[in-house]
């Protein structure tokens, strides 16, 4: 089992779904864990309060990823409260699927880029300043990233730039004994525009064909799952590489 015991991780986007799955797992193993928001106060501070019937520390911190000094503060008050970082989870990030190339708007493209391409990447510089050496940085991405989709064009062009970004960073931090990976998920039940159960949304019956290990949705803990191992001894050695945790599937 692994041991987090006095490990610090920042967990951006970690009120709900996937973010908070993992801070959840992390907490259990004995981190604290630094619970990042942008609006929903009430979502952080349930899964502080949550990390802290498990047994571990928690505090909130409000910040906007889409803005380096939200990302600035994050990180202030992390090490304020902690005084050190050991693992950081670069996750915030929005969804838009379903719109075809075509009829994507300026507006949907400056928001998705915002957050999902700009914020993960000053994320990760941040990251790359403040973690220990010998610790974790991991930027959560898309499965669409790895084979196009239609209808996602946007949305997997915004998730594409930091699995360059996390290449390039996995190398300048190897002498420092840094690892710096990415987790792919595919659709993901309780995360992202699947936080509320829709039986009749047609990526349910993609999923249900031959092909899936239990022609099912991924959840948030087979995530953790994979957070879980990235931010082990067990992957002391594995840097700069994407982890598709898609069930056997291409995407």
């Amino acid at each position: 089992m692994t041991d987090l015991t006095g490990r610090t991780a920042v967990i951006t986007g970690s009120a709900r779904g996937i973010g908070r799955a993992i801070a959840l797992r992390y907490a259990s193993l004995g981190a604290n864990i630094v619970v990042n928001y942008s609006s929903d106060r009430a979502g952080a501070e349930a899964t502080a309060t949550e990390i802290e019937r498990i047994g571990a520390q928690a505090i909130t911190v409000r910040a906007d990823v889409s803005e380096t000094t939200g990302i600035e503060h994050l990180f202030a008050e992390a090490t304020a409260r902690f005084g050190q970082i050991d693992i950081v989870v670069a996750n915030a990030g929005v969804e838009l699927i379903g719109v075809n190339f075509v009829d994507i708007t300026e507006a949907q493209f400056d928001r998705l880029f915002a957050i999902n391409t700009k914020g993960t990447f000053f994320t990760l510089q941040a990251a790359a300043r403040h973690v220990v050496d010998n610790g974790r940085i991991i930027y959560v991405g898309s499965s669409t990233t790895t084979v196009p989709v239609p209808g996602e064009g946007l949305y997997g062009s915004s998730k594409t730039a930091p699995r360059y970004a996390v290449q390039v960073l996995a190398q300048e931090l190897a002498d420092r004994g840094v690892t710096v990976n990415t987790i792919l998920p595919t659709a993901i039940e309780g995360a992202g525009v699947f936080t509320e159960p829709d039986p009749d949304h047609p990526v349910r019956r993609f999923v249900a064909r031959p092909g899936r290990i239990g022609r099912r949705m991924g959840t948030v803990d087979d995530v953790a799952d994979a957070a879980e191992y990235v931010a082990s001894p067990l992957a002391a050695w594995v840097s700069g590489q994407s982890l598709l945790v898609s069930g056997g599937a291409l995407q």
